[in-house]
């Protein structure tokens, strides 16, 4: 069964054209961004203020969508950047995981913590063309790239300030925006109906777990670390391979979505000393340690040959013993509804982060224990009934796939100078990115990151096959 609701979402990789539009220019963040202010939450002369920590973005939505209300004499030590409506938050902490979000006029003044770049766009960006190239796959990839770190992989505010991104004239950048923005609501508004379609078939695919489990309530009843046949493990995270020579790693999604085929993987560095232990053989048992709040403790079971790829170190293995417990069974235990709410009942994390489950939470995962006849029987059932669910996962999946590639292809156009009409008389980027330097007078110049070669400039979508 295919469902689940997808953390990130790739947006193509076609070639695009190397020529930049007429009035066009190449630039640098640090050369297009304006410093942000350092702050101590007590200088802001008031009791509380409203903290954005990575936590409260909706990777999805890329919104502040649930920011905390802190007194002042409570402040996290990472709260210390001063925002400003207009900017761009972007996580430092594990870009992939999208936690972007564009800074509305209700956090004017508010604080952000040091986890994020605060990307603040000078005279020469229009601020929703900003928050837009930051959201792209493109410039997500890219960054993610140059993270470091395996257990907490992280890049620099450095790292980001030094990415390029194509500049348009600044009157077409707000024409831009405008047709990104209304584009965008339209496609969103497909998004929530698609987003409420899976729930319910989350829930149906739940009720199914549900019922079959209940109708063994005379089992005696066990806990999942007696049934296992060596100890829970967790895997290796590791950075993507840069020459794509390395080793086969599942993504969450490929347990979010049950999906375990090339395009829920990527190539990673992994050491393949290191990871010898962790090649996925079939029946595997994956749930995920750590996730948003809907999602961690999600799991699936692999069916394939062994070998074919590793897991990162948010997913934990389960192996059982089979001679007691059918691994397809212990899996249907780990989606039923009271299982999930356990594990999320349970989930812990630090201000900023994930909520997570340990190996202990699943250990002590209690379900009832029948014969292996019975234990079949009951799979059987369950999957008889799931098979009718699969026409309309089909049907959301293909919507949402869609939906992706509405958006990717959106950003291609506004990138590319497909989007909106150009008008001659645009005042040339480069001609005010110069009279901005020149304005600066006895500023001392920001330093210009080296260029390296680039086949495709960061800014412009690539269009989705």
């Amino acid at each position: 069964m295919t469902l689940g609701l997808d953390t990130a979402v790739g947006d193509g990789a076609e070639s695009l054209p190397r020529k930049l539009p007429v009035g066009w220019t190449m630039a640098t963040l640090g050369e297009l961004c304006e410093p942000v202010r350092k702050v101590v939450p007590h200088e802001l002369g008031r009791p509380t203020f409203v903290y954005v920590d990575i936590g409260s973005i909706d990777s999805i939505k890329h919104i502040v969508s649930s920011p905390a209300e802190i007194a002042v004499g409570k402040a996290p030590s990472r709260a210390r950047q001063l925002l400003q409506e207009g900017d761009t938050v972007f996580s430092t902490v594990r870009p992939y995981l999208r936690k972007i979000a564009y800074v509305s006029e209700e956090l004017d003044g508010e604080v952000a913590s040091t986890g994020f770049c605060v990307l603040r766009p000078g005279k020469a960006l229009h601020p929703r063309y900003l928050f837009w190239i930051a959201t792209s796959g493109r410039f997500v990839a890219e960054v993610t790239g140059k993270q470091r770190g395996a257990s907490y992989p992280a890049v620099r505010n450095q790292d980001i300030f030094e990415m390029e991104i194509a500049v348009p004239p600044l009157a077409e950048q707000r024409r831009i925006a405008a047709a990104v923005d209304q584009n965008a609501a339209h496609i969103e508004a497909g998004e929530r109906a698609v987003a409420a379609a899976i729930e319910r078939a989350v829930d149906l695919a739940s009720s199914i777990a549900d019922s079959s489990i209940a109708r063994l309530s005379d089992a005696p009843t066990v806990k999942l670390g007696e049934m296992l046949c060596e100890p829970l493990r967790n895997g290796v995270s590791a950075k993507p391979a840069i020459d794509g020579k390395g080793v086969r790693t599942l993504t969450l999604t490929a347990v979010t979505r049950n999906n375990f085929s090339d395009e829920f993987t990527k190539i990673t560095s992994a050491d393949p000393n290191k990871v010898k232990n962790l090649w996925l053989e079939d029946q595997d048992i994956f749930v995920q340690r750590s996730n948003s709040a809907d999602l961690v403790g999600t799991s699936a079971i692999y069916r394939g040959v062994s070998g074919w790829a590793i897991y990162p170190d948010l997913l934990i293995r389960v192996r059982v013993r089979r001679d007691q417990s059918l691994p397809e069974y212990v899996a249907l235990v780990l989606r039923t509804s009271r299982v999930l709410r356990y594990f999320r009942q349970n989930a812990r994390g630090l201000s900023g982060s994930m909520p997570k489950i340990d190996q202990a939470t699943i250990e002590n995962v209690e379900f009832p224990l029948p014969s292996l006849r019975r234990q079949m029987e009951t799979v059987e059932w369950a999957v008889q009934q799931e098979a009718a669910l699969e026409p309309i996962l089909t049907s959301i999946n293909e919507a949402r796939t869609g939906s992706a590639k509405l958006r990717a292809a959106l950003l291609y156009a506004a990138s590319t100078g497909a989007l909106v009409p150009q008008n001659p008389a645009d005042e040339p980027a480069s001609i005010l990115l110069d009279r901005i330097r020149a304005e600066q007078g006895a500023k001392a110049p920001r330093k210009r990151a080296a260029r390296k070669p680039r086949s495709v400039p960061l800014g412009q979508e690539e269009l989705p096959s």
